[in-house]
């Protein structure tokens, strides 16, 4: 299974989540809820950003050395640019973390309601 696989599937057990590729970005993937991106990626996924809160996001650039914030003045606003390493993609447990991330991105951005849902099915509301 490819990282893009992955990220589809995580994607798609989110409410209203849709993968939109970007032409002005070489038609790079990113993944939106309601028109807002919670993932952006390249075409392997193998360079994901996402949101975080701003204290997780420090703390996982300071300990994870895959992970910095992200370009752009994002990183300021919890966003992190995470690089997968050949290897790393077919660790379980680098992929538990990054479904992780990827579900607390979206409930960053997505309207209350929808991100209400995916906190419950969590555990975190």
């Amino acid at each position: 299974m490819t990282n893009m696989d992955r990220l589809e599937r995580i994607a798609a057990r989110l409410p209203e989540a849709e993968r939109v590729d970007i032409e002005q970005w070489g038609d790079h993937p990113t993944f939106r809820v309601r028109g807002k991106n919670f993932v952006f990626c390249d075409g392997e996924a193998r360079h994901l950003s996402l949101k975080l809160s701003r204290e997780e996001a420090a703390a996982v650039a300071a300990t994870d050395p895959g992970v910095e914030p992200a370009g752009y003045g994002l990183g300021r606003h919890g966003w992190i640019a995470l690089t997968l390493t050949p290897g790393e993609d077919q660790d379980e447990d680098r992929w538990q973390q990054i479904t992780e991330w990827v579900r607390t991105s979206y409930t960053l951005v997505a309207p209350r309601r929808l991100a209400r849902i995916v906190e419950e099915e969590d555990g975190t509301a």
